[in-house]
This record gives C-alpha cells, sequence and structure tokens, in this order.
C-alpha cells in the first residue's frame, strides 16, 4: 500500500502506525479519544473542519479528518484535502536557503545586501505620528544579514503584527522594499514580518530559478511532496478546502466563506507565503527534520544543517507575544512571551508545558489556522490544519491544544 492509498483509507480519524510496524488496535483508547476532541470541536461548530496528522521518525501514527471543506455547500473533508497553509512556507523557505549555504553559495552572516542591491540603504522608523500619519526615519545603523532575515530579527514587520506599517504611508518618491521601512535596527528585537520573502528572492537570484521550480526540484521531488505547490493543478481544484472566515466586522460570529475567494495560482510566488499543501505532504517535511535532513533515502540537509536550524539563533532577544494590528490576526498567543526563541526558520519552545511539547521543540503556523510541531526529543511531530481566519483563533488554538495534548497521551500508551 503506497502513503497516497494509505492516505485515501483513513477517512475519519484512525491509527496507522500498524501499516508500518507491528499491528496495534485501531479503537485504542488513545486514538478514540484524539477522534472524540477533534470530532466534537466540529459538532460544537467551533471549527468547520480539521484534518491531523503525527508522525514518528519511521511513519505515521494518527492521522484524522473531521468535518467540512467548504461550509455553504458542505462536502465532507477527507485526509488528501488541500489547504493554503500560508507561512508554513516559510520553514520550507528557510530549508531551501539552507542548502544554498551548504552548497557555499553565501553565509549567515553575509549582508543581504551584498546579493540583492535594494536591501542597501535602508531606513528605520524613528518617530510615528498616529493621529497625523507624520514620520521621521533615519539610516539604519548597520545592514541586515543573511542571520536576521532567517530570524525577524531584520527589522521588517507585517501591517497585522504593527501599527506603525498599518498606518505607514510613504512620501512621493520614497521607496522603501519588502513592505516599508524597518521598525528597529537590525538584530536588537524579533517581529514577525516580511523577513522570509527577502530569503525567497535570495533563494531565486543565487540558484537561478523560480521558487516553485526550485522547492520542487530540491525538496518536493526528493521528499514525494506531490501535493505541495504554488499554484494549484485544475485536476486537483475539488480537492481545496474553501478560505473562510469567521463573520462580523471583529471576525468574532459564526464561519462564512470568504468573498471572493482566492485563485488557483499565484502570478509572483514569495518565499513567506502561498503553498498549497496536505497534512500528509507536510508530515512528510516534518518527518524529514526529525530524522537529520534524511527521509527514505533522500537526503536534503546534512545532519549539522538541521542541529543549527534547531538552536537558538537570535542570542539574548526572545520573541514576545505580539498584539495584532489588524482583525485578519488575533494576539500571538502561543508564544510564550518574551521566553521562547528563535532558530533558522522555527520558534524555539522554552518551557515544558505538561502533557505537551517538551523544551527545543521547533514550531509555527500559516494565517489560516493551519500548525505544525516538531518534538526532537520525543521523536514526533504534528501537523494540523484548518482554514480560516483570523489566524491564533482561540477556538483553533483550542483543537490544536486538545490534539497535541491528545498525541503525547497516544504515544505515551503505545510505549
Amino acid at each position: 500500500m503506497n502513503r497516497k492509498m494509505v492516505g485515501m483509507v483513513v477517512s475519519m480519524g484512525v491509527f496507522v502506525a500498524g501499516l508500518a510496524g507491528a499491528p496495534r488496535a485501531q479503537n485504542s483508547p488513545g486514538v478514540a479519544g484524539m477522534d472524540s476532541a477533534l470530532r466534537g470541536a466540529v459538532e460544537r461548530k467551533d471549527v468547520p473542519g480539521v484534518v491531523a496528522l503525527l508522525t514518528d521518525r519511521r511513519r505515521v501514527l494518527y492521522q484524522g479528518a473531521f468535518g467540512v471543506a467548504d461550509v455553504s455547500t458542505g462536502p465532507a473533508l477527507t485526509p488528501d484535502a488541500l489547504f493554503r497553509i500560508a507561512s508554513m512556507t516559510k520553514p520550507i523557505t528557510s530549508v531551501a536557503a539552507m542548502q544554498l549555504i551548504e552548497q557555499g553559495r553565501f553565509g549567515l552572516d553575509d549582508p543581504v545586501e551584498n546579493y540583492l542591491p535594494e536591501f542597501a540603504n535602508l531606513k528605520v522608523v524613528e518617530s510615528f505620528d498616529a493621529a497625523t500619519g507624520a514620520y521621521r526615519v533615519r539610516p539604519a545603523s548597520r545592514p541586515p544579514t543573511v542571520r536576521h532575515i532567517l530570524t525577524h530579527t531584520s527589522g521588517l514587520g507585517y501591517p497585522f503584527t504593527s501599527a506603525v506599517l498599518r498606518d505607514f504611508k510613504p512620501q512621493p518618491g520614497e521607496n522603501y522594499p519588502f513592505g516599508g521601512p524597518l521598525l528597529f535596527d537590525p538584530g536588537e528585537r524579533w517581529h514577525y514580518g516580511t523577513s522570509t520573502d527577502v530569503v525567497g528572492k535570495l533563494v531565486e537570484k543565487l540558484s537561478g530559478q523560480k521558487l516553485e521550480d526550485y522547492f520542487h526540484q530540491h525538496i518536493f521531488a526528493p521528499l514525494e511532496m506531490s501535493d505541495t505547490s504554488y499554484n494549484v493543478p485544475q485536476e486537483k481544484a475539488a480537492r481545496l478546502v474553501a478560505a473562510q472566515q469567521r463573520g462580523g466586522e471583529r471576525m468574532d460570529g459564526t464561519i462564512e466563506l470568504q468573498t471572493p475567494q482566492p485563485g488557483l495560482t499565484i502570478p509572483e510566488p514569495v518565499g513567506g507565503g502561498g503553498l498549497t499543501s496536505t497534512a500528509d505532504d507536510y508530515g512528510r517535511f516534518v518527518r524529514m527534520l526529525l530524522n537529520g535532513g534524511e527521509l527514505d533515502g533522500a537526503r536534503v540537509l546534512k545532519a549539522e544543517t538541521v542541529t543549527l536550524m534547531s538552536r537558538n539563533n537570535i542570542d539574548a532577544v526572545s520573541v514576545p507575544a505580539l498584539k495584532t494590528a489588524l482583525p485578519r490576526s488575533a494576539n500571538f498567543s502561543f508564544i510564550a512571551d518574551g521566553r521562547d526563541k528563535w532558530g533558522l526558520g522555527f520558534l524555539i519552545t522554552t518551557d515544558q508545558v505538561p502533557g505537551k511539547r517538551s523544551p527545543g521543540s521547533l514550531s509555527w503556523g500559516g494565517i489560516n489556522n493551519t500548525y505544525f510541531w516538531i518534538d526532537p526529543s520525543r521523536g514526533i511531530a504534528g501537523v494540523i490544519l484548518m482554514q480560516y481566519l483570523p489566524f491564533a483563533d482561540a477556538k483553533a488554538l483550542a483543537v490544536y491544544d486538545a490534539f497535541e495534548r491528545g498525541a503525547y497521551q497516544l504515544v505515551s500508551a503505545a510505549r
């Protein structure tokens, strides 16, 4: 049975570890509890639908699909459903950059402007008047490096993570690459923003390939991630989950369709988001990282590179739990404020929370409430995919929490 056939038979929650090892009961208490938690969230209408996958270093341990793919028409969500994974693209872009660093194309502490001239002479916001929009900018004290853009310490932000960038309107003739002036001097703080878009531009510049082509050749094909792409083929369109959101001006109502729906193609893919994938495909990506850069005989990174990516790369700087500046996102309450760290492409958990991931675990998510975590200490990783705004919605995070707790209960019982 190939991996796609395995995905198709798991139409609801099923413990599938026995497909690759010693048989285990598919109606075990751990699996039943996981199913109940995910199905219950759908039945309560907390979320419209969810696909979840748990893997260890060798195989898929659990996969479940519950709810609907479109709240307006009600088709059942299936394990092979395609989700817009948004910022879960970022770790893939970071892996691509690290492949090129392994080849000696550039270094982590090289100034970005050495390769992207538009990154020279960047300006930092010195003052901003929210009432009038008046601002002053000054030259950055140092040029951002490749490490800065891989760790979100470049000073770049997003309008939904910064009220300054949300309201900033440049004067005629001023040009600020990648979304606006810097919020601070590179290396001083962590702030989530367009940094990984810059990483994507570096990958294109130094490889001579467009992102989709590079990803396919060097990551997706070796890892057999056949359902991951920026542009969704027409023959797969029926598997694409509808883009949805909580209704109301504050996005606190019932789930409804977004209008208009995003198209199947992305004219200019960026490194910070835009990929479409499945739980099975992304499960293969995280399993590769669990295995130190190798999966099923295909090596995409050196083991020492994965170790470097998994290490604190921001030194004494810490990751704050950001406040949202736009209703398409809630506050970043899933971050241990001021304690978590950042590697080269991942949030690094520092606290041990009973029943959940170990310190040193890697994670991130996408704005449509898609999430993953990788726990090298316990040798497991989870992927959970939903498809609605706002990001970090409290009910979506509650489902994520229930899945993660269920995952550790399941693994502990099996061992």
